[in-house]
């Protein structure tokens, strides 16, 4: 990529420049609610597993639940959203989780629910994200402006972020009142997405080579990947920071026994990572964009070990609140400069499958993570399993920013005359596509 002058940075800055193009709205809309069911699951279980074996090591195998289907399919699901009509995987993927979600409550309620069945249902679910994930982020860039992108991944994210803050403390807290009326309004807010996401109007393109879901389709995606050290170098050290930071999946030991605060105190902890991403994803939409992307990744990432390691030592509840705010803050830095980074730098035609190979350095870290701390904890502590994972986040960072002086070094100075573009509306497609 070539670099700019300082001079051809644009001074003009619309935080809105994505919101005003209807089928963005449509699709965060969608991307929200189906955040907020997410993020809602995610608490619930955790808190249900706990309370059914009270034991850290179900945590752990919850975490590699989460995590198995996205090793063996992700790269599948990705030739799936180059080939096929994205909206429509989104979703066709959609009803699973929704269908789960509708067992589980029914399970809890009957009282016929055990952790086999939530390990079970989290498999299929997680075999149904595998097809969603790589078609939704790669839908994305085909429904803005390009001049806009950079804007609506972060606008995208700073909603998905409220949308996390929303799910996490309404599942945390649900959790702890009524589990099964926790899973009816977690299928509640899956049913919205769906709904949304059907209203949405988008049109697979269809200039190019005819694709087929082949092995040397997928090759193709993993070889794009390989040979840039930008993107790969930003997916790997996502993943090796969250897997050795995963102080999230440990959140209901400390809850319960270290901070000795409850259900309500549980989801607070929960909301307050999202809280702090969220703040921090209004910032970055109201502020210019970051150009030197590559560098603020590093160093958000090195920041957020240091802060992993402060809260695997605080004993007061309210410190442990405010220092998880400042590693969501820490973490949504990190994941927008991922996402420009990668979707920048990657073609229409290999968007599917290059989000899909992000998704599976996603899927380890967050669930790798949960497991690694949860198993980490059952032989040693919470404590030391949550510190010596921030430590360790700490190393891999400083071995990136040394390795690979490419990413470190990225800037987005090319894509900043997108903003100064003169802005009109999306063409509208003329109607859906059932490819």
């Amino acid at each position: 990529m070539s670099e700019s002058s300082e001079a051809d940075i644009p001074t003009r800055h619309d935080p809105l420049a994505a919101l005003r193009q209807p089928q963005f709205v449509l699709y965060t809309a969608s991307r929200m609610s189906s955040s907020i069911g997410n993020a809602m699951l995610q608490a619930i279980l955790a808190w249900h597993v706990f309370e059914l074996t009270d034991s850290a090591l179900s945590l752990g195998f919850l975490g590699l639940a989460r995590f198995l289907p996205s090793l063996g399919m992700s790269m599948v699901g990705g030739a799936v959203a180059d080939t096929y009509n994205r909206r429509n995987i989104i979703m066709i993927a959609q009803t699973v989780p929704l269908g789960c979600g509708l067992i589980l409550a029914f399970a809890t309620i009957g009282g016929w629910v055990t952790p086999e069945l939530i390990y079970g249902l989290v498999l299929i679910v997680g075999l149904a994200s595998t097809f969603e994930n790589p078609a939704r982020q790669a839908l994305l860039p085909a429904i803005v402006k390009p001049g806009t992108f950079a804007n609506a991944v972060t606008v995208s994210s700073t909603l998905q972020s409220f949308g996390m803050v929303t799910g996490l403390f309404v599942g945390g807290v649900l959790s702890d009142v009524d589990l099964g009326a926790a899973y009816i309004t977690y299928s509640v807010s899956i049913a919205c997405a769906f709904v949304t996401m059907g209203i949405l109007r988008y049109e697979q393109p269809t200039d190019g080579p005819k694709r087929t879901v082949s092995i040397a389709v997928i090759k193709e995606g993993l070889e794009f990947v390989w040979r840039r050290q930008v993107i790969l170098g930003a997916m790997t050290l996502d993943m090796f920071a969250v897997i050795f930071g995963g102080a999230k999946g440990l959140l209901p030991i400390y809850a319960k026994d270290i901070l000795q605060v409850g259900g309500f105190g549980y989801g607070l902890l929960f909301a307050s990572l999202e809280i702090g991403a969220f703040l921090m994803a209004i910032v970055l939409v109201l502020r210019p964009p970051i150009y030197r992307t590559g560098r603020a990744l590093v160093y958000s990432v090195a920041i957020f070990g240091l802060l992993t390691i402060i809260f695997g030592l605080s004993r007061n509840i309210y410190l442990s609140i405010f220092v998880f705010m400042l590693v969501g803050a820490s973490d949504q830095i990190s994941v927008v400069m991922r996402n420009v980074i990668i979707q920048l730098a990657t073609p229409d035609a290999l968007r599917g499958r290059v989000s899909s190979v992000s998704q599976i350095f996603i899927q380890a870290s967050n669930q790798l993570g949960a497991m690694e701390s949860g198993f980490v904890a059952a032989f040693t502590s919470a404590t030391f399993a949550v510190v010596s994972g921030g430590v360790a986040a700490v190393g891999v960072t400083g071995v990136v920013a040394l390795k690979l002086r490419e990413l470190f070094d990225y800037r987005t100075e090319a894509h900043a005359k997108w903003e100064a573009e003169e802005r009109e509306p999306v063409e509208e497609p003329a109607a859906a596509s059932g490819g």
